[in-house]
């Protein structure tokens, strides 16, 4: 089980689109039993990228490849670390659920909602920025991944821009090697 060097973009806010949708439906309709599918598959991505993940599985073989949106890959550490924190969110959300405590449980499906609603429709990763600045502060070390030492300025840009035009393939992308 690992999780892969780089992810897909699309297939990545297809994600954040299921997870945010979960998200929203859990809190509008008062269902706080959403939590714990929506923690094991964060747990699940953490844990081996998509591969046992329904909704990843469901994004990275069926919708992304069908959206004809191009290629675009990016690092994967930051994106295990937006997971994990994801992760963190949904098993306490869980935790309340199962403790008596749906309520409190919405609250914290309330709040994940709203990175996965920057990740889906803007293309931008709260955690993603998150590690960026705990690799600018020096809490994460660049060993861990040499390539996100600029996530979003444009030597990142030109680096996403050249890996889409080698890897034009989805399908391909976000699989575990």
């Amino acid at each position: 089980m690992s999780f892969p060097d780089e992810v897909n973009e699309v297939a990545a806010r297809t994600v954040a689109g299921g997870v945010a949708l979960t998200a929203v439906v859990a809190v509008a309709a008062h269902q706080p039993w959403l939590a714990l599918p929506l923690a094991y598959g964060f747990v699940a991505r953490v844990a081996s990228g998509p591969r046992f993940s329904p909704l990843a599985q469901l994004a990275t073989r069926v919708v992304a490849p069908r959206l004809g949106a191009r290629a675009r890959r990016s690092p994967g550490p930051p994106k295990r670390f937006a997971q994990g924190i994801g992760a963190s969110f949904t098993l306490a959300a869980s935790g309340l659920v199962l403790s008596g405590e749906p309520t409190a449980a919405l609250v914290l499906l309330g709040l994940l909602a709203v990175p996965a609603i920057a990740e889906a429709a803007a293309g931008f990763c709260v955690g993603c920025r998150i590690f960026s600045l705990l690799m600018e502060i020096g809490v994460v070390p660049e060993s861990t991944c040499e390539a996100c030492a600029d996530l979003y300025g444009p030597a990142a840009r030109a680096r996403r821009d050249e890996r889409a035009r080698q890897a034009p393939d989805v399908r391909s992308l976000g699989r575990v090697r």
